[in-house]
């Protein structure tokens, strides 16, 4: 990326899309940090995206788009709250503010509105904010990817295809960032089981931009689903150079690969891409996706039976700083995952209690306003089933299983508590549950055929009884 490819005002303008600022430097710099948020990558010529911002604020600190994407992206990390970050809060504050004093145009007071609404927890308000500005700007690649992400985090699988769908015929192939489309697009359709259609949206966004991280990342859901194990292992392995260079989604693509190596039950090999590449990339970065992939992968490893040493204590000290946060429930049910596997019993307890605390007003979070009938109860579960007991932990999860993917994540992500179900019915004590959990195995083969570890706990099933 070269900073003279980027947009000036009458770039934007031209596109439709004005901006309210006199400064072409801001114009470009806004684009700057959009285009590394479309690609998951940093780019270091810039100084990244923190680097990008501070000189977009600089070169108009009243720049209420500016702001809208400055605050958004933090907000969108998921790895802090307006309720405990006070420097956020105000942040938030300051840019309804400023967009109160100017005349900016309605498209940009929509974005300030769904900004707003995203940080107190209410994600489905702010996509329908952000989908009112795409009706009449559908080349607003901002409420775009905003909105793919956050539908994304409250499991909102049609939408996450159907926003992108509605938007594709008004995007011109030789508009910068078009074949990103591909990816989000693909991403969605794979989310609604359409694999075969999501592989080929990928592979065509791919021809397009090989370096397209997000597009490896739904071709290797797509293996995942189908438990094409090796397709997938070739796949990641031939492609490692390119989507290496998004370094915002490295570390997620490498754990798809670690996937497949448990599939395979190479579990040195998972370690491995654990210790060189996840951890390393987690205890760098802070970010959430890069820690929750860390706290699944020791899980999913644990589960197969693999000691994992002292890597929980290691993984804690990246999640315990985030104990009191409950962003998303998601985010909570991984940073349990950790401290029960550190075997740090009074932080399993205070997150346990800190979200009992706020189902009790959740106002307008749509997370909080969960935690009663989906948070506690699969934090009830997990640690059930940590202190080995089994039966309880089957009554707790096995109610919730077709709610779970309102907590977000992807199919392949949220594929840990069907494990984890699988798991408590199979050990239980209770005869009912063991046949459940047989039905369950029956059902797993069905919806991917041919996995090897849904033959593995089918050959345990057995054996134990």
């Amino acid at each position: 990326m070269n900073a003279s490819s980027f947009k000036d005002c009458e770039a934007w303008r031209a596109q439709g899309l004005p901006l309210s600022t006199s400064s072409n430097e801001a114009c470009k710099l806004y684009d700057a940090v959009l285009t590394q948020y479309v690609k998951w990558q940093n780019d270091e010529t810039l100084g990244g995206i923190e680097g990008s911002i501070s000189a977009l604020l600089a070169a108009d600190p009243n720049f209420v788009m500016g702001h809208v994407i400055s605050t958004g992206l933090e907000l969108a990390g998921t790895g802090s709250s307006i309720r405990l970050n006070k420097s956020l809060a105000g942040d938030v504050k300051r840019t309804v503010e400023l967009a109160i004093s100017q005349d900016i145009s309605p498209r940009e007071r929509l974005h300030v509105k769904a900004m707003e609404l995203f940080s107190r927890g209410s994600y489905s308000g702010a996509c329908d904010v952000w989908e009112d500005i795409l009706v009449d700007h559908p080349t607003d690649m901002l409420a775009l990817k905003f909105s793919h992400d956050s539908y994304f985090y409250i499991g909102a699988q049609n939408s996450l295809r159907d926003s992108v769908a509605r938007v594709l015929p008004y995007w011109k192939p030789q508009q910068p960032l078009f074949s990103y489309l591909k990816g989000m697009y693909s991403f969605g359709l794979l989310e609604t089981k359409a694999y075969d259609q999501a592989e080929k949206v990928a592979m065509e966004g791919l021809a397009l931009a090989p370096e397209d991280a997000w597009s490896v990342h739904s071709v290797a859901h797509v293996y995942e689903m189908r438990a094409e194990v090796e397709k997938g292992l070739k796949f990641m392995e031939s492609r490692e150079k390119d989507w290496q260079k998004s370094d915002m989604l490295a570390s997620h693509n490498y754990w798809h690969w670690a996937l497949y190596f448990i599939e395979k039950e190479q579990y040195e090999a998972a370690l491995d891409i654990f210790d060189s590449q996840i951890f390393r990339r987690c205890k760098a970065t802070g970010s959430m996706l890069d820690t929750v992939d860390a706290c699944s992968l020791l899980s999913r490893l644990e589960m197969e039976g693999v000691c994992v040493k002292d890597r929980w204590r290691e993984l804690l000290q990246v999640t315990q700083p985030h104990t009191d946060d409950h962003v998303t429930l998601f985010n909570d049910f991984h940073f349990l995952m950790a401290s029960l596997g550190a075997k740090e019993s009074a932080t399993s307890r205070r997150l346990l209690e800190g979200l009992q605390e706020l189902a009790k007003e959740p106002g307008v979070n749509q997370q909080h306003q969960m935690a009663n009938t989906v948070g506690i109860p699969v934090c009830q579960a997990m640690v059930e089933y940590d202190h080995g007991n089994y039966s309880r932990a089957v009554e707790l999860l096995y109610p919730l299983r077709y709610n779970i993917v309102k907590i977000g994540g992807s199919d392949a992500q949220r594929d840990i508590f069907n494990q984890l179900l699988i798991h408590a019915a199979v050990k239980s004590e209770n005869e009912h549950h063991k046949k459940l959990g047989r039905c369950l195995l029956v059902e797993r083969d069905a919806v991917r055929p041919g996995s090897p570890l849904t033959t593995r706990l089918m050959q345990r099933a057995m054996a134990l009884h």
